[in-house]
């Protein structure tokens, strides 16, 4: 996991905009930001710098409560920049100017964290540990896993907006963070690859199916927690492990 890490942080030094070389070139070749590729570099460089102070949030965190309370709730984290390609698409299918200005205020899934969780509950007191920071603003919460969507797909999602210091300037970037367990990243990461430009002959009955799957996979978290909860009452209680539990019991994340 170290090594990981460190690979990542080397390559966001080296390329600050948090795009690949394919993407690079995508830009210089499409027409679409023609004229505004300097701008459009230096707006994807701060939204890689809003990813990079969010990831550092969630690792002191996932550091400070494997110390604190002897396990780690975040098994590990992934992030992304929207392909210029998806950007585009996306702003088209909206009716939206495909321009750089227009970005920040209409798109608000540019930058991305994905956090992995063990069990449900974590998924509860990673969020609550990270919104209820007091330079993090939560703008809007959608929570798939009490209401999952008619496909099945299960996560938290969390708008939230950080500041982040620049060398003139101090600036509000907004990142969307999905919180899910193993097994419903499992899931989505598969129909992803299953239903991803496919033309579906059967696609009800294959919905269906995928659909079964997500309520089975989603039984089998529940069933996990149920195991941990049991292994967790034979031990001899622990404080600290008993004021999480409260925590945890009385957290609400609010609806924006």
């Amino acid at each position: 996991m170290t090594n990981k890490l460190s690979l990542r942080r080397t390559q966001d030094t080296v390329n600050p905009t948090g795009l690949s070389p394919e993407h690079l070139r995508f830009l210089t070749e499409d027409t679409y930001f023609a004229g505004e590729l300097v701008q459009y570099q230096e707006l994807m460089m701060m939204y890689n710098c809003a990813i990079h102070e969010v990831r550092t949030k969630l690792e002191v965190l996932n550091a400070d409560l494997s110390v604190r309370y002897q396990r780690n709730p975040i098994e590990f984290i992934s992030y992304r920049i929207k392909k210029p390609a998806s950007l585009i698409r996306k702003m088209k299918s909206r009716g939206i100017p495909v321009t750089v200005s227009a970005i920040e205020g209409n798109i608000h899934d540019v930058a991305g964290v994905r956090v992995i969780c063990s069990f449900i509950d974590d998924i509860y007191v990673v969020a609550e540990m990270l919104t209820c920071q007091d330079d993090i603003t939560l703008v809007q919460t959608k929570d798939y896993i009490k209401n999952p969507k008619d496909n099945g797909y299960r996560s938290l999602h969390l708008l939230i907006d950080i500041p982040v210091f620049f060398s003139d300037q101090k600036k509000t970037m907004r990142v969307e963070v999905q919180i899910r367990t193993i097994a419903m990243d499992f899931w989505a990461n598969l129909e992803h690859q299953i239903k991803y430009k496919h033309v579906i002959q059967n696609e009800e009955e294959i919905s269906a199916e995928l659909k079964d799957c997500a309520e089975t996979i989603a039984a089998t978290d529940r069933k996990m927690m149920s195991i941990r909860d049991k292994i967790e009452a034979g031990k001899t209680e622990d404080p600290l492990d008993e004021d999480l539990l409260e925590r945890l019991a009385g957290f609400r994340i609010p609806t924006a």
